[in-house]
């Protein structure tokens, strides 16, 4: 069995007891106290029962410690796409939303609208599609992404780009004024709501809701917003798809892909890419353009990180034109669904 394997079967109070041993004394003393009493005590109780910690669970734990700790610093210097982005490019696509569902799970416990993220979605639309644009855009910024897509979708046109457009313009909430709409909404829906708050919504949430929404809801906000804010729906497209995101398209899109691009832009694209990205474009080559790409990606040598970027974008853009012209297929809600 290997050590990840070990590590994934430990609990998280054996996985936190071990981390406290493997601190030390001084340190883990600090830590504790933070915790509340009855929280300490299981701890600690943990801590008295573990006889004997093997050098491999020790080492994965500060691993597992060490990136959490990582993604989450990451997540409050630019929130949860720019985690995802860096941990991806760093540990691959599975294991990057391995760690940020784990984190948000954690921090979405004690997070403001607990409620309405638990609510059924028919209800809680019905509950709150006649508020203002601005009450529903602060409540769909608490909710999981595709619920929040499929309020965004339910609303009337007109009202769906005012929505969106406060969705990312929204740099954060005054937790006075969180504690207000969460207390009528929790009348409404009848049950307890929890009062911590955080900084919310911007292109990144709103970028999340559309991921999950079907392409007609997206495809209406933008060409409104594009009227009205036309810097700021680019903001938004460059942010539904990006360069590593070409592992979710299928094979015979992405080799439309592949032939629609300079193999010199592909080449310097991978240069920067994770080895998951880099795989699934080298899957769908022949053998001898593999190998001729691969030539190229060693030619090329050391590159600044903002020419990789520029080719990932042309990539991205040719991606973007191809979906648009209906000659690859990008996942995408309920009108994406394909029909054989």
């Amino acid at each position: 069995m290997t050590p990840m394997a070990q590590a994934k079967k430990l609990t998280g109070l054996q996985k936190t007891a071990i981390l406290m041993i493997a601190l030390g004394p001084d340190i883990s003393s600090n830590i504790l106290k933070r915790f509340p009493e009855h929280v300490i005590e299981k701890i600690t109780y943990e801590i008295a029962n573990t006889v004997r910690v093997s050098a491999q669970q020790k080492n994965e734990v500060l691993k597992e410690f060490e990136t959490m700790s990582l993604a989450h610093d990451y997540i409050l210097e630019g929130g949860l796409e720019y985690a995802k982005n860096l941990l991806t490019k760093a540990l691959g696509a599975q294991k990057s939303k391995e760690i940020i569902d784990s984190l948000s799970q954690i921090t979405q416990q004690n997070q403001p609208f607990a409620t309405a993220r638990k609510a059924d979605v028919q209800h809680l639309f019905n509950t709150i599609s006649k508020e203002h644009p601005q009450t529903i855009a602060l409540i769909l910024c608490y909710l999981q992404p595709d619920k929040a897509a499929t309020i965004l979708s339910g609303l009337p046109q007109e009202m769906q780009m005012d929505v969106a457009y406060r969705i990312a313009t929204m740099n954060g909430t005054s937790p006075m004024i969180i504690k207000q709409v969460e207390k009528v909404l929790d009348k409404k829906l009848s049950s307890v709501i929890g009062n911590d708050y955080t900084s919310i919504g911007g292109v990144g949430t709103l970028v999340e809701i559309l991921n999950a929404a079907d392409r007609g809801t997206e495809k209406n906000i933008l060409e409104e917003m594009e009227h009205e804010q036309p810097e700021l729906a680019e903001q938004i497209r460059e942010g539904l798809f990006v360069f590593e995101d070409i592992v979710h398209l299928d094979s015979l899109s992405l080799q439309r892909v592949i032939r629609e691009v300079d193999k010199s832009d592909l080449a310097l694209a991978l240069k920067g890419s994770s080895e998951e990205v880099a795989s699934a474009v080298f899957k769908n080559l022949s053998k001898r353009a593999a190998d001729a790409l691969r030539e190229d990606i060693d030619f090329i040598g050391p590159v600044k990180l903002v020419q990789v970027e520029e080719a990932q974008k042309k990539i991205v853009s040719i991606i973007r034109a191809l979906d648009d012209a209906g000659e690859i297929i990008i996942a995408r809600g309920g009108d994406d669904i394909i029909v054989v």
